[in-house]
């Protein structure tokens, strides 16, 4: 257990991931918390990270610093994603180690997973098949931090752990037009469609991709909960263990919305892995399960996006 005084650092705390854990670290009564922006420290320069380090000795590290994007940003820039990503994470995770760190968790992403995995997914799956080839170089990315992770475990004897969590939203959100995740580009799309009265909006595929979403505040608690429960070189899945179609999906938003008008398909565009539902009973069996149902999250993300003065600029 991380005593209430104990040092954290939380990587990426003005990401949507980030913010939310500071947010529950808060919420729990930690208050040694320690962050950094990009400006004052940039995680890709391995001289900056070394010295950060040694300066702040932190005794725990959640390591949330990511770059992210959706189908378009991860197919188009794949040795972007790839580079920024594994050079990012060595450099916080072997720096914490150098510094005797007491525990490090490492958040990845369930696109870590085979395209064609047995579903609901499990842990044991990693590295079965082959990756999806649209976001494969930000999954090799993701896999190198987890297994650095284990290997260090295995090595010298470290306590780091790492969180794999499903398709996540929520509060700080990126709701860019063309790099930002399935559901906050819909907020954004439909919004703006009601807004300009428009007659139909187009979708990328056919809609029948099956997704499982998880609001972000409940991956921080999970995030949280397992710093302080659990030890172990295997992942942790996070997710909701529910799941429903893109166009289900689609519906969904634009009823909550309240856009009325047509949805259409655009069977041109990439679906992306054909199904991706993650099998939770590993962190159900630890005693974690999520609380806030998907209706429930996209009506506290439309309110997040609707006070949210960037949002046309991310």
């Amino acid at each position: 257990m991380m005593d209430f005084d104990a040092k954290i650092y939380v990587a990426g705390h003005r990401g949507m991931v980030g913010s939310a854990i500071v947010r529950e670290l808060h919420r729990q009564g930690y208050f040694n918390i320690v962050t950094r922006t990009h400006k004052e420290l940039d995680l890709t320069r391995q001289d900056q990270v070394e010295k950060f380090f040694a300066e702040e000795k932190p005794e725990y590290v959640f390591l949330a610093a990511a770059k992210v994007g959706g189908i378009m940003g991860n197919s188009e820039a794949l040795a972007d994603f790839m580079y920024e990503n594994m050079i990012l994470e060595m450099n916080v995770i072997h720096s914490a180690w150098q510094n005797g760190c007491k525990k490090v968790e490492f958040l990845g992403s369930s696109c870590i997973y085979p395209r064609m995995a047995p579903q609901p997914m499990k842990e044991d799956c990693l590295l079965t098949s082959a990756l999806e080839k649209t976001n494969e170089a930000y999954a090799l990315a993701k896999i190198s931090g987890l297994k650095y992770c284990e290997y260090l475990n295995k090595q010298y004897g470290t306590d780091y752990i790492s969180v794999m969590p499903t398709n996540l939203y929520g509060p700080n959100d990126n709701y860019h037009p063309t790099h930002s995740h399935v559901l906050p580009a819909l907020i954004r799309r439909f919004h703006e469609a009601k807004e300009q009265n428009l007659p139909y909006v187009t979708c990328w595929g056919d809609g029948s991709p099956l997704r499982e979403f998880l609001y972000v505040d409940d991956l921080a608690n999970l995030c949280v909960f397992l710093m302080n429960n659990y030890s172990g070189d295997e992942t942790v899945n996070a997710g909701t263990g529910k799941e429903l179609t893109i166009k289900q999906l689609t519906e969904k938003v634009a009823k909550i919305i309240g856009y009325t008008g047509e949805i259409r398909w655009d069977p041109s565009k990439p679906n992306g892995t054909p199904r991706k539902l993650l099998d939770v009973s590993k962190a159900k069996s630890l005693g974690w399960t999520y609380k806030t149902e998907l209706d429930d999250g996209i009506k506290l993300a439309y309110e997040d996006f609707l006070n949210n003065p960037m949002r046309a600029e991310r």
